[in-house]
This record gives C-alpha cells, sequence and structure tokens, in this order.
C-alpha cells in the first residue's frame, strides 16, 4: 500500500486517509510498527509492595496478547519478564502472588525473580544447558513517579514519551496519590482506537459535545501543547471553579488550572485533575471496536466530584456517541478525508503525523 502522508503545515494539511481507519491491513501493521515500537504502561508500584510480589498481565488483550510478568526481587527490583515458559511455551503464572520462584506447572521448570533459569527436572542428559535462551526475556522498566511501563521493544527510550510532562508537572506529588480500585471503570467504544484517540486530542468540539463540561472549562482560554511523542492540552477555570493551586515553580503559576491533559502516543491519557488522575488506556479490539479503561489514583479526596474532574463518566458517553458516529459516517463513498482547523486542532494533527512517522517506518 501506499505510505501514510499528512502535510506538516495544518494550515494546508488533510486529515489521514479514511482507509486507515477501515483497513485490517493498516490496522494489523499497526501491532508492530506503533505499539510494539512504543512504550505501554504495566502497572503502579502499589501493586508491588513486597518483595517477591508478582504481577501476571496480557499486554493490550485481544490485540498485542503478549503474556507479560512483573515482579520485585529481594533487592527491590522490578522486572518486566515475559510469561511464557521456555521449555515447550506455557503461561508460567496465572495469578498475582508472592514466591521466591516461578514454576511452570506444566514440567516443574523454575525461574529466579530476575527471569533466570534456575532449574529443571529430568535434564541431566541434555548438552550445552542452560543457556541466555533458557531464562524468561527481560524487558526494560521505566518507572515514572511510581507508574511503570515498558516497551515490547527494548530500545525505546521512555524519555521521549515522558520527559516533557515530567517537567510540566513536576511540583505536582503524583508519587503520593493513591490507586483507588473502585473507582475505575471500563468502556467498549464501536470505533477505531484513532478516532478515539484524536477526538481526545481536540477541544473543539467541547462547546458542541459536552455541556457539562463546557460550564467548567473557560474554552476561550483553552490550549494545546505539542512535543515530540506527547502533547498536553491544559483547561482553565471558570472564575467560581475548582483548580489547582500552583506553586512558584510551576511553568504555568497565576493561572487557574482545572485539568491538564497529558497524551502519550499512541494511546495513554494522563488526565491531572486537583483531586488527582484519571489514566485512561485505549486498547484496539479490531478495526471497529476499541477497549478504554479508566484507572483512578486519588490525591485529595475531598476534591471529588467538583471541577472538570467531575463528570467523566458522562464525558465519556458523549465521547462514545460522537465517535460511534465518526465510525459510521467515514464508512461513506463520498467522505474521504478533511481539513484542520488551525487554531483548535492541530494536537489531532500532531497525532496524525506521528502515525505516518512510525507506520512509514521500515
Amino acid at each position: 500500500m501506499n505510505k501514510l502522508f499528512v502535510n506538516p503545515d495544518i494550515a494546508y494539511a488533510e486529515t489521514l486517509n479514511k482507509d486507515f481507519y477501515l483497513s485490517e491491513y493498516f490496522f494489523q501493521e499497526s501491532k508492530q510498527k506503533i505499539f510494539s515500537d512504543s512504550i505501554q504502561f504495566i502497572g503502579h508500584h502499589s501493586e508491588l509492595l513486597n518483595s517477591g510480589d508478582c504481577l501476571p498481565l496480557n499486554l493490550l488483550p485481544d490485540f498485542l496478547n503478549e503474556p507479560l510478568l512483573i515482579s520485585k526481587d529481594n533487592n527491590g527490583q522490578i522486572h518486566c519478564l515475559s510469561n511464557v515458559c521456555t521449555h515447550r511455551g506455557n503461561v508460567v503464572m496465572k495469578d498475582k502472588c508472592n514466591t521466591q520462584h516461578f514454576r511452570c506447572r506444566y514440567h516443574g521448570r523454575q525461574f529466579e525473580l530476575s527471569g533466570k533459569f534456575h532449574s529443571m527436572p529430568e535434564f541431566k542428559e541434555v548438552r550445552n544447558f542452560p543457556t541466555e535462551d533458557d531464562d524468561l526475556k527481560s524487558l526494560p522498566v521505566f518507572n515514572w513517579k511510581n507508574f511503570l511501563f515498558s516497551s515490547l521493544n527494548g530500545n525505546v527510550a521512555s524519555e521521549k514519551f515522558l520527559n516533557e510532562m515530567n517537567a510540566k508537572l513536576s511540583w505536582l506529588p503524583v508519587e503520593e496519590f493513591v490507586y483507588t480500585t473502585h473507582l475505575n471503570q471500563e468502556f467498549v467504544v464501536n470505533a477505531h482506537w484513532a478516532l478515539y484517540c484524536e477526538n481526545y486530542l481536540e477541544g473543539f468540539h467541547i462547546p458542541f459535545v459536552h455541556a457539562g463540561l463546557n460550564q467548567v472549562i473557560d474554552f476561550s482560554s483553552y490550549s494545546t501543547e505539542l512535543f515530540p511523542y506527547s502533547s498536553v492540552q491544559v483547561g482553565v477555570a471558570k472564575e467560581d471553579e475548582d483548580c489547582f493551586d500552583l506553586p512558584p515553580g510551576s511553568p504555568d503559576f497565576g493561572k487557574k488550572i482545572a485539568a491538564y491533559y497529558f497524551f502519550i502516543f499512541p494511546n495513554m491519557m494522563f488526565n491531572f485533575y486537583p483531586w488527582g488522575l484519571s489514566l485512561n488506556i485505549i486498547e484496539p479490539v479490531s478495526v471497529n471496536k476499541t477497549r478504554v479503561k479508566f484507572l483512578s489514583y486519588v490525591w485529595k479526596e475531598n476534591l471529588l466530584n467538583k471541577g472538570a474532574g467531575s463528570q467523566l463518566t458522562q464525558v465519556e458517553h458523549e465521547d462514545e456517541e460522537i465517535v460511534e458516529s465518526v465510525q459510521t459516517g467515514i464508512r461513506s463513498r463520498f467522505y474521504h478525508h478533511g481539513r484542520y482547523s488551525v487554531k483548535h486542532e492541530k494536537g489531532t494533527h500532531h497525532f496524525h503525523q506521528l502515525i505516518c512517522e512510525f507506520m512509514n517506518r521500515e
């Protein structure tokens, strides 16, 4: 297929051709070219408090479907490992546990918490054994303020995805945020994952789609800042609404900030409110189906249900409805691509350029 293209000059650019959202070919290609070549959220430090804690996970189920295992060894180091036994391919760990060794229940092969091969029954006659190939594959672990990330591509540098968020919010004690599972939610959206993301990346639709949010956000002051592999939308509070108490060290000191909406390419949304963080993980399922997970980390419980972060479920349902309508509309023989608002849609334009950059790599 021809390479994807979006003009870098937003004033002249046309949006991605609709084929990207409808083609099974592009959907499958994005697994390796976009999602395997970026960082992905794998968990929070609070889920691995003690030495020997082990947390199995399926990275992007129904899409990448990669069985992984996070462990904390006796030195306090956190590891991200393949959760597939190097003997015959069995999944090693099924449930969260605390242990000193991983033991495959198929033939008893054991591994250390670091993933290194430990022992194997009935293998004394095997020559040139064990080798490094008998260790569980180890993946990089990136820790940002107790949030853990990894990448299936071991050469990906986390800094290029996370540096700007870290700099912008260096004053915010994110390490103190408490993972609050009863506030978590999961939604299924009948639309392509990229349509959901690009809707998030512009505030242009807020006055038209989100009446409640528009009452607490000053749309005239809404702004977007672009970085190499991320972006942030800054929502300014109306006069009588809750906002951050920004210290002098903040680059936004003196402003009434109601929310920071950080997008980390390709599928993570860090929504910071005065009460804490709603982390949204966007999980592709099929060309026209996406799973969205809302994970909650509370900082100031008394501020829950106030300000810009008070109607998250309502805003989600409003976004679902509009994005699903777009998924229906782009199938039309009369639609191929659109144009961008230079003022309001630069986040979406930037997202489309990144899709082209990753998808066009050899």
